[in-house]
């Protein structure tokens, strides 16, 4: 138990040191009040400049909350929606100013004196901050998507991304987030996430044309991160705690159809949504997860969506004098996993004059209909791996106190926590494509999750799925014990592009574990 609680121990003094700083971050929204989408930011010519600041608060309850501010006119506006459509560059300034009373928490933090940096140098804290871009298939490198080497500390003059958004990128849902290394979970914890979307599902799912589109992101806050205990969600920044706190309200009209694009950003929570109508689920047409369209929309009453996962999908909503909500039922994470209840996120209010103010998908011109055979990974299924690997996630017990230390193992190398230093423990190459089986050897669920690309699903512990959607992060259950198998999934993995030569990570994306070194490094060398 000892790194958890020294962890742990880490985030109360933390927090305490902040309690006498003046606010910094916007009031978030009054519970029981009707949600609101984030304002989008859209590119204009090709090109999406924005700036942004982290900054640091903790509210009346103690919880402390970081956001990602935008000067919109004389109003600072939390974690706008970032809006981009295929061969656009997005251009972000970032600056840290966080202000700490008491700046004591490099406990956890990588010293990276010696390593290469981008950005400022120094010591990670938990003042420190940089920008990950979720999904996206786009360059480890510095000024892009690099999350090794990339290290914002408070009031130097900051840093610009310049990320370039391929062509043949899949329409959909991302989201971008904080990774700095050992302080992942505390900014994301306290609300440092937003969408990003990629624009075109409508020129590959008509099915969404001329809907009104909502974006919600789902957000999670524990006084203390991981400490088992009370946990709040949020829709939108809007606290989902009914019944303590009155439930979101999402306004629809009678039997209107929504595309509605959801995004798990919670430090920890497994999340099998349902739509209500009088206690009886409805179906919901799904449209894509992770950011890449189905190759076919299917009808689901459950949609999983696990930790950095997303799902876009279509409601439709009820008749007059129907009660509805919107659900993320319980899941179980095995007995060493934190529990993940059940939460209504909100109720659904019928009106007429429903939706005056929100978006909708555009119609697209027949001659702008786009193929799924034209976006990236489309071929995947024909291509021959060249090459098979297997992985395990496990776990090291201390007595009976639970889990100390979390691991990510290539089979037949050591387990080894992540090191700032590490090499990397997989080196392939421009134009590989390799299938990956990633095995669950722990008592608790984890969440698989790589960066640069997507993975297609082949199998689900030994067994094909019929259904082969593309992800980035998977959820993989928890071992149930001696005389059980390991749960596992099997995916093929797509190296061929050289836009994402370099290095980059895989982990479990419930951040305590990433924090704690369940992640290591691979290397994807240029041809």
């Amino acid at each position: 138990m000892r790194s958890v609680f020294r962890y742990s121990l880490a985030v109360v003094v933390c927090g305490f040191s902040f309690l006498s700083v003046e606010a910094q971050c916007p009031p978030r929204p009054d519970p029981g009040t009707v949600v609101q989408d984030a304002l989008s930011l859209d590119s204009v010519n090709g090109v999406l400049n924005a700036e942004f600041t982290m900054k640091h608060s903790v509210d009346t309850g103690g919880f402390n909350h970081y956001c990602y501010i935008y000067e919109n006119g004389k109003a600072e506006v939390e974690a706008p929606t970032l809006r981009l459509h295929q061969g656009d560059d997005l251009v972000l300034d970032v600056k840290d100013r966080i202000e700490s009373a008491d700046d004591s928490s490099e406990m956890g933090g990588m010293d990276m004196s010696g390593l290469p940096t981008c950005g400022d140098t120094g010591t990670p804290t938990l003042s420190s901050t940089n920008v990950h871009f979720h999904g996206l298939n786009v360059s480890p490198h510095c000024h892009s998507d690099d999350v090794l080497t990339t290290l914002i500390q408070p009031n130097t003059k900051g840093f610009q991304f310049d990320i370039h958004i391929p062509k043949d990128e899949p329409p959909g849902l991302y989201w971008y987030h904080p990774h700095v290394h050992g302080f992942t979970e505390f900014q994301v914890n306290g609300g440092a996430a937003g969408a990003l979307i990629v624009e075109g599902m409508e020129k590959v799912r008509p099915e969404v044309a001329g809907l009104t589109q909502r974006v919600f992101v789902i957000r999670q806050q524990y006084l203390v991160p991981w400490v088992p205990g009370p946990y709040q969600l949020s829709l939108n920044y809007e606290v989902a705690a009914s019944p303590t706190f009155p439930s979101p309200i999402v306004k629809m009209k009678p039997n209107e159809k929504q595309f509605w694009r959801v995004a798990n950003a919670t430090i920890q929570d497994f999340m099998p949504l349902q739509l209500w109508f009088n206690g009886k689920p409805q179906k919901m047409q799904l449209i894509a997860l992770d950011g890449y369209p189905l190759a076919k929309p299917r009808f689901e009453e459950t949609i999983l969506v696990p930790p950095a996962g997303r799902a876009e999908f279509i409601v439709q909503g009820p008749a007059q004098n129907n009660e509805a909500v919107f659900m993320s039922l319980a899941y179980s994470t095995g007995p060493t996993g934190n529990a993940d209840l059940e939460q209504q996120l909100a109720s659904i209010q019928v009106s007429s004059d429903a939706n005056e103010t929100q978006e909708t998908v555009k119609s697209p011109e027949p001659a702008s209909r786009m193929s799924m055979r034209s976006i990236k990974f489309a071929d995947l299924s024909q291509q021959k791996p060249t090459a098979l690997r297997k992985l395990y996630f496990s776990e090291e017990f201390g007595g009976t106190n639970g889990p100390i230390q979390f691991y990510i193992t290539v089979d037949g190398q050591k387990q080894e926590v992540f090191k700032a230093d590490e090499k990397p423990v997989i080196t392939t190459h421009v134009g590989a494509v390799e299938d990956w089986i990633i095995e669950n050897r722990a008592t608790e669920t984890h969440d698989f999750h790589i960066h640069q690309i997507h993975f297609k699903l082949l199998e689900v512990d030994g067994k094909p799925v019929a259904d082969q959607d593309l992800r980035d992060t998977y959820e993989i259950p928890f071992w149930e014990g001696p005389g059980h198998p390991y749960h596992s999934i099997k995916g093929r993995f797509d190296f061929r592009d050289p836009t994402i030569a370099g290095t980059f990570v895989f982990h479990c994306h419930i951040l305590l574990h990433e924090d704690l070194g369940m992640m290591h490094k691979i290397l994807v060398l240029p041809k």
